[in-house]
């Protein structure tokens, strides 16, 4: 349990480091000399996991990562930088956590199936420039040593609509798994309720290795589109083209998303909802991906759940020979996910509360001796977030977010 107890330690330092910068530059924000601002987000879960079926099993893990953010004005611009960190390779391991009919990157050489992998130790250290070019129209460059290209969803670690649900989407490696590549270049223009955006990336996957830097070459690219009609909604397409981004099977991928995202915030509450589609085509076919999930916080009480319907890779989840293509043997799996979290502790801005999930899945005839016809799973785990320092979750936030002030018509 030392290293749970190492990785509880690490993130209340860095958080509570975070509280007192914010606090010193609260009381120097008069001072021309200091004119750096400060937000940070993160989380840390206790987590009891519970998969059923013959694949499933049961194991403690403590999933976390923290970010932190500071801006400054720069005349009449303004520079961001972020970084965001995970003690995943240490809390949660190389194997990840316990997911049945994940599939995503690569341990020792063959795929890692039915778990999800642990994230990195360094999840983004970037910068963002931002700039108006007059009272509707901005222009933004961004990037990084690790950073989020222009592809896919709000990544679900940062989406309101997640912000209670403890496991990673099954359709994550179809949609948001490029939110932590090694090496981008982004710019951008919003302009009123529209902001396009482009990159250039390393598009191949993190490897096993998960405390150094997984640097290549930036030769894949992206674009996606925003519309947002009115404040609470924001809508999104985009397309990418991957260069070999996965380690084991080489050969490009084109990756096309859309989404739609609601969040309306009601007292110290919120109820958001976000749905989205993605569609990978490598290795002559495709793979498709649905869901919709949502988040209800009224008070201290959440509700939560998800839903989707995910094309996945058979050959994989069989344990068929990982060195051939097996992108044509592809079946269908949904699965169900609802639950709760009350919070039962605040202290100096902290806040802890206590949770629980369930989740129930439709299982192809193919998947049925492996991982049985109708397996449940579930996970009850404690959930601890740092002080928002006045400026609230950094809920729905990405890199290249238009400049507050721009105005819609």
């Amino acid at each position: 349990m030392n290293r749970y107890v190492y990785s509880v330690s690490v993130l209340l330092i860095l958080s509570t480091a975070g509280s007192a910068y914010a606090q010193h530059e609260h009381h120097t924000a008069s001072q021309p000399s200091s004119t750096w601002t400060f937000m940070q987000d993160g989380v840390l879960y206790g987590l009891y996991n519970h998969q059923g079926g013959p694949r499933g099993g049961d194991e403690f893990r403590v999933p976390n990562w923290w970010m932190g953010m500071w801006s400054r004005p720069t005349g009449k611009s303004q520079l961001t930088l972020t970084t965001m960190f995970s003690l995943d390779p240490g809390t949660v391991g190389k194997r990840g956590y316990g997911e049945i009919f994940q599939v995503g990157e690569a341990l020792e050489g063959k795929p890692l199936v039915d778990r999800q992998h642990p994230h990195d130790l360094f999840m983004q250290l970037g910068a963002v420039w931002r700039t108006p070019l007059n009272e509707r129209t901005g222009f933004t460059v961004a990037g990084g040593l690790a950073a989020e290209p222009a592809l896919g969803p709000v990544a679900f670690m940062h989406r309101a609509s997640a912000a209670d649900l403890p496991m990673a989407p099954l359709s994550h490696h179809t949609l948001d798994s490029t939110h932590i590549a090694f090496g981008v270049v982004t710019g951008a223009v919003d302009r009123g309720r529209w902001s396009l955006e482009g990159s250039i990336f390393n598009g191949r996957e993190p490897d096993e290795h998960r405390w150094d830097f997984d640097f290549g070459r930036l030769d894949s690219i992206s674009g996606r589109l925003w519309f947002r009609p009115t404040a609470e909604w924001e809508l999104q397409v985009s397309t990418g083209h991957l260069i070999d981004p996965e380690e084991l099977e080489p050969g490009n991928v084109q990756r096309t998303t859309a989404s739609a995202s609601w969040m309306r915030q009601e007292g110290d509450g919120f109820f958001a909802v976000t749905s989205g589609y993605g569609v990978n085509a490598a290795h002559g076919t495709t793979r498709q991906a649905l869901f919709a999930e949502g988040t209800r916080k009224n008070g201290k009480v959440s509700i939560f759940g998800r839903a989707e319907v995910v094309q996945v890779e058979t050959g994989k989840l069989l344990g068929d020979d990982v060195h051939v293509h097996d992108g044509e043997l592809t079946d269908t799996v949904g699965a169900f996910t609802l639950g709760g979290l009350r919070d039962i502790v605040s202290w100096k801005g902290f806040e802890g509360g206590l949770g629980a999930a369930l989740t129930l899945y439709a299982v192809p005839e193919r998947l049925t001796s492996t991982h049985g016809e109708h397996p449940v799973s579930f996970q009850v785990f404690f959930r601890l977030r740092p002080p928002t320092l006045g400026m609230g979750r950094m809920w729905n936030m990405r890199m290249t977010q238009p400049m507050s002030g721009h105005r819609m018509p």
